[in-house]
């Protein structure tokens, strides 16, 4: 397919994002990524992509950042707090900027990271206003795609390797089957969906073969090394800034409702990874040897 312009990254310097411009250009795509003015690009920069600075609460440094772009694709999360600078703004004004610079310019397809049930959970800010920027999109008639992805299993190991100590720590319900996504996976499937036929306007679920528990994750990590894996259940830190939203988005957990339909994800993308298979590669990424 000739190539129509550069692909406009928002969030490339996450964990998500960066694994899309990398997927994106691997591809042959020509990325483009939003950095805000003053953060670190050089490693965006290494991968090949060129850097559009600006800022999400800023809207008309969008829309010189999507000057001549083909398509937009953004994993931008403001709740997560991971970087500096990250406020929950960013995932109501910012993405309704974000929007609303890609309505004005008209890109051909705006690729929106969205999360799994968000249009069932006003009580969870963060799913909440992911549902609203879908909602925006559609109003201003902006060729779009959402995928709705399950929690990130990466997270469990975000502090540290759980496999390693051999104690899984959850703080939901060991017994209740969610959907998980791996990053990495997520990533290709937001870069393929840049060109993927069909799919205007949809919302797509994203998710493994099946939901599982966390205890299944203990189980079956224990199973592929060869030792058991501890589940420990500890309880939230209401110190936490994001203790509240993420209290909601636990008691939805605990409903049994975050649970994928994937039969269009297999339809768009192919099979969705077997549970087996994503814990699997999660281990390799952390370092561990499997027979």
């Amino acid at each position: 397919m000739a190539d129509r312009g550069p692909v406009l990254v928002v969030g490339g310097t996450g964990m998500l994002g960066s694994q899309v411009v990398s997927g994106l250009l691997t591809g042959g795509k020509h990325v483009r990524a939003l950095v805000r003015p003053g953060s670190d690009a050089s490693l965006l920069e290494e991968l090949g992509a060129t850097i559009a600075r600006g800022d999400m609460m800023d809207p008309e440094s969008l829309v010189s950042a999507m000057d001549g772009v083909d398509a937009v694709i953004t994993s931008a999360a403001g709740y997560t707090h991971h970087r500096e600078g990250d406020s929950p703004v960013i995932d109501t004004v910012g993405n309704t900027n974000l929007v609303d610079a890609a309505s004005r310019v008209g890109v051909r397809r705006f690729v929106l990271t969205s999360i799994l049930t968000c249009d069932q959970t006003p009580e969870v800010p963060h799913f909440w206003h992911k549902k609203l920027t879908e909602d925006r999109l559609e109003e201003l008639g902006v060729p779009f795609v959402a995928l709705r992805p399950g929690a990130f299993l990466e997270q469990i190991a975000r502090f540290g390797d759980p496999f390693s100590e051999g104690r899984l720590t959850w703080f939901g319900s060991p017994s209740v089957p969610l959907t998980y996504v791996l990053a990495s996976d997520l990533a290709g499937y937001l870069a393929a969906a840049v060109d993927a036929s069909g799919v205007e306007g949809q919302r797509i679920d994203i998710g493994w073969d099946r939901p599982v528990t966390m205890q299944d994750i203990a189980d079956i990590s224990g199973q592929i090394l060869g030792r058991k894996i501890e589940l420990v259940l500890t309880p939230m830190n209401p110190l936490n800034p994001m203790a509240k939203d993420l209290g909601a988005m636990i008691d939805w957990f605990g409903t049994g409702r975050y649970v994928a339909d994937t039969s269009r994800q297999r339809e768009v993308f192919g099979p969705p990874p077997t549970a087996e298979d994503a814990v699997a590669r999660l281990l390799t990424s952390l370092g561990h040897k499997l027979d």
